[in-house]
Protein backbone atom coordinates (compact mmCIF):
# COMPACT_ATOMS: atom_id res chain seq x y z
CA UNK A 1 0.00 0.00 0.00
CA UNK A 2 2.79 2.36 0.83
CA UNK A 3 5.02 1.36 -2.51
CA UNK A 4 1.81 2.39 -4.46
CA UNK A 5 1.17 5.54 -2.57
CA UNK A 6 4.86 6.69 -3.09
CA UNK A 7 4.61 5.82 -6.99
CA UNK A 8 0.78 7.67 -7.18
CA UNK A 9 2.51 10.98 -5.50
CA UNK A 10 5.74 10.86 -7.89
CA UNK A 11 4.23 10.60 -10.67
CA UNK A 12 1.51 12.89 -9.73
CA UNK A 13 4.04 15.48 -8.83
CA UNK A 14 5.58 15.47 -11.97
CA UNK A 15 2.22 16.13 -13.55
CA UNK A 16 1.64 18.64 -11.10
CA UNK A 17 4.89 20.67 -11.87
CA UNK A 18 4.72 19.57 -15.67
CA UNK A 19 0.70 20.23 -16.77
CA UNK A 20 -0.17 22.80 -13.95
CA UNK A 21 2.53 25.09 -12.24
CA UNK A 22 4.47 25.69 -15.31
CA UNK A 23 1.44 26.76 -17.67
CA UNK A 24 -0.04 28.65 -14.82
CA UNK A 25 3.88 30.55 -14.13
CA UNK A 26 3.97 31.39 -17.97
CA UNK A 27 0.29 33.13 -17.35
CA UNK A 28 1.39 34.53 -14.32
CA UNK A 29 5.21 36.08 -15.17
CA UNK A 30 5.55 35.68 -18.84
CA UNK A 31 2.41 36.29 -20.66
CA UNK A 32 4.31 37.06 -23.71
CA UNK A 33 4.77 33.41 -23.96
CA UNK A 34 1.73 31.76 -23.26
CA UNK A 35 0.90 30.79 -26.91
CA UNK A 36 4.54 29.88 -27.68
CA UNK A 37 3.52 26.40 -28.35
CA UNK A 38 0.10 26.71 -29.67
CA UNK A 39 0.89 29.35 -32.36
CA UNK A 40 3.73 27.62 -34.41
CA UNK A 41 0.87 24.75 -34.74
CA UNK A 42 -1.65 27.18 -36.10
CA UNK A 43 -3.49 27.51 -33.13
CA UNK A 44 -5.67 30.56 -32.35
CA UNK A 45 -4.18 32.81 -29.31
CA UNK A 46 -7.21 32.29 -26.86
CA UNK A 47 -6.58 28.30 -27.13
CA UNK A 48 -3.54 28.41 -25.27
CA UNK A 49 -5.26 30.00 -22.29
CA UNK A 50 -8.11 27.60 -22.47
CA UNK A 51 -5.46 24.74 -22.53
CA UNK A 52 -3.61 26.40 -19.47
CA UNK A 53 -7.16 26.22 -17.70
CA UNK A 54 -7.85 23.07 -18.05
CA UNK A 55 -4.74 22.00 -16.95
CA UNK A 56 -4.52 23.53 -14.10
CA UNK A 57 -7.94 22.39 -13.01
CA UNK A 58 -7.41 18.74 -14.15
CA UNK A 59 -4.27 18.37 -11.67
CA UNK A 60 -5.84 19.95 -9.13
CA UNK A 61 -8.49 17.19 -9.60
CA UNK A 62 -6.11 14.57 -10.00
CA UNK A 63 -4.26 15.41 -6.94
CA UNK A 64 -6.89 16.08 -4.46
CA UNK A 65 -7.29 12.93 -2.21
CA UNK A 66 -11.14 14.07 -1.48
CA UNK A 67 -11.76 14.12 -5.17
CA UNK A 68 -13.49 10.45 -6.48
CA UNK A 69 -15.47 9.07 -9.01
CA UNK A 70 -16.40 10.85 -12.02
CA UNK A 71 -14.15 14.42 -11.65
CA UNK A 72 -11.40 12.32 -11.39
CA UNK A 73 -11.55 10.02 -14.64
CA UNK A 74 -12.77 12.82 -16.08
CA UNK A 75 -9.77 14.99 -15.16
CA UNK A 76 -7.99 12.14 -16.38
CA UNK A 77 -9.72 11.46 -19.54
CA UNK A 78 -9.29 15.48 -20.17
CA UNK A 79 -5.73 15.15 -19.66
CA UNK A 80 -4.61 12.43 -22.25
CA UNK A 81 -6.63 13.72 -24.44
CA UNK A 82 -4.72 17.23 -24.59
CA UNK A 83 -1.16 14.94 -24.65
CA UNK A 84 -2.77 12.71 -27.43
CA UNK A 85 -3.51 15.86 -29.44
CA UNK A 86 -0.10 17.48 -28.66
CA UNK A 87 1.51 14.92 -30.54
CA UNK A 88 -1.14 14.50 -33.26
CA UNK A 89 -0.44 18.02 -33.81
CA UNK A 90 3.24 17.67 -33.69
CA UNK A 91 3.38 14.95 -35.90
CA UNK A 92 1.46 16.87 -38.61
CA UNK A 93 2.96 19.97 -38.60
CA UNK A 94 6.49 20.19 -37.11
CA UNK A 95 7.17 16.36 -37.15
CA UNK A 96 10.32 17.37 -34.82
CA UNK A 97 10.79 13.97 -33.03
CA UNK A 98 11.31 15.74 -29.36
CA UNK A 99 8.00 18.10 -29.35
CA UNK A 100 6.66 14.59 -30.54
CA UNK A 101 7.82 12.47 -27.62
CA UNK A 102 7.78 14.86 -24.85
CA UNK A 103 3.78 14.94 -25.02
CA UNK A 104 3.63 11.12 -25.18
CA UNK A 105 6.55 10.77 -22.19
CA UNK A 106 3.73 12.58 -19.95
CA UNK A 107 1.28 10.51 -21.04
CA UNK A 108 2.87 7.60 -19.71
CA UNK A 109 2.91 9.35 -16.18
CA UNK A 110 -0.37 9.80 -16.57
CA UNK A 111 -1.00 6.68 -16.89
CA UNK A 112 1.19 5.53 -14.55
CA UNK A 113 -0.53 8.05 -11.69
CA UNK A 114 -3.98 6.97 -12.92
CA UNK A 115 -2.92 3.16 -12.51
CA UNK A 116 -1.80 3.93 -8.88
CA UNK A 117 -4.58 6.00 -8.00
CA UNK A 118 -6.91 2.95 -8.97
CA UNK A 119 -4.63 0.38 -6.93
CA UNK A 120 -4.88 2.80 -3.71
CA UNK A 121 -8.89 3.69 -4.41
CA UNK A 122 -9.61 -0.43 -4.63
CA UNK A 123 -7.05 -0.86 -1.37
CA UNK A 124 -9.14 1.69 0.74
CA UNK A 125 -12.03 -0.47 -0.23
CA UNK A 126 -11.03 -3.49 0.39
CA UNK A 127 -9.96 -2.38 3.86
CA UNK A 128 -13.09 -0.64 5.35
CA UNK A 129 -15.09 -4.33 3.94
CA UNK A 130 -12.60 -6.27 5.67
CA UNK A 131 -12.95 -3.69 8.77
CA UNK A 132 -17.00 -3.94 8.58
Amino acid sequence: MKTNKIIFWAATVILILWEGVMPLGTVLFAPEYVNAGTKPLGYPDYFAYALIYSKVLGVIAISSPGIQGRLKEWAYAGLAFNLIYAFISHACVDQNIGYMLMPLVVLGILVISYIYNHKIHQNSLTVKSNQQ
